[in-house]
């Protein structure tokens, strides 16, 4: 009878202690996986939000992460998004794993400014943004950058040849972001032959005075050929150079006859 009495108290005092436990697992949900949201990116200068960076530049990231446990890490990854690398330009793919003790809470605002080369090539480039926390959820959010040119010029008009004694006409427009500095014209001939009563001609004309400390300006200039100029092909440089000293160079022929 006794055996019995033990029997049944060991059954019972299992059976509390496993229902405890299983109350105990229930009072204990699940914590949920990290949110992000606010996520904006943009030029670096003036924390733009318009999803656009310039090269040779910053651009700039910020999130709020909303996170029930800690977080453990945030990766971030840039990628080019089929855009190919031309003369003098290199590819460029960024990812970082950040770990830093303000990112290593719980519910962290994440803000960086990542700089791009001024070598890679402008177009689009994927982003994504990764937060995991120290019970293993994750959560991520996409999005995409236009990452543009700082100098850029278009309208392109020039004479395609001109008659020595004269000038010859170019214009085009001037987009620099970052305020135009020089705007340079180097003009030179491909070994040409000096006949008699000819002098070699080469040019090289400063028109910065006009255009310095424009964002946006219109080249609209005419520039003389000397009566004596050799005949024949002569290249041309327009060089533009904002006030952080990116360049652009457009090259150019023109012919000049006699």
């Amino acid at each position: 009878m006794k055996t019995n009495l033990k029997s049944l108290a060991i059954i019972a005092f299992l059976g509390i202690f496993l229902h405890s436990c299983s109350s105990d697992d229930d009072a204990t949900p699940a914590l949920n996986a990290p949110e992000i949201s606010d996520f904006e990116y943009g030029s670096g200068t003036d924390h733009s939000t318009d999803r656009v960076a310039y090269k040779g530049a910053d651009i700039h990231l910020e999130a709020t992460i909303n996170a029930e446990a800690t977080v453990s890490s945030i990766t971030l990854v840039i990628h080019a998004h089929d855009v190919e690398p031309g003369e003098g330009e290199v590819e460029w793919d960024f990812e970082q794993v950040f770990t830093d003790a303000n990112y290593l809470v719980i519910n962290p605002t994440f803000h960086e400014h990542i700089d791009i080369p001024a070598a890679a090539p402008a177009g689009e480039y994927h982003i994504e943004l990764l937060v995991t926390d120290v019970m293993g959820n994750s959560t991520e959010v996409e999005g995409h950058v236009q990452v543009l040119d700082p100098i850029t010029i278009s309208g392109f008009e020039m004479d395609e040849s001109v008659v020595r004694g004269e000038d010859f006409h170019v214009e085009f427009m001037i987009d620099a972001v970052n305020g135009i500095h020089e705007v340079l014209v180097d003009v030179h001939g491909h070994d040409l032959p000096v006949g008699e009563g000819e002098e070699e001609w080469d040019f090289e004309g400063d028109f910065s005075e006009k255009y310095h400390e424009l964002t946006e300006g219109e080249f609209h200039e005419h520039i003389d050929v000397p009566a004596t100029a050799p005949v024949g092909e002569y290249h041309i440089i327009f060089t533009i150079e904002d006030e952080d000293g990116n360049t652009k160079e457009y090259e150019t022929h023109i012919d000049v006859t006699a």
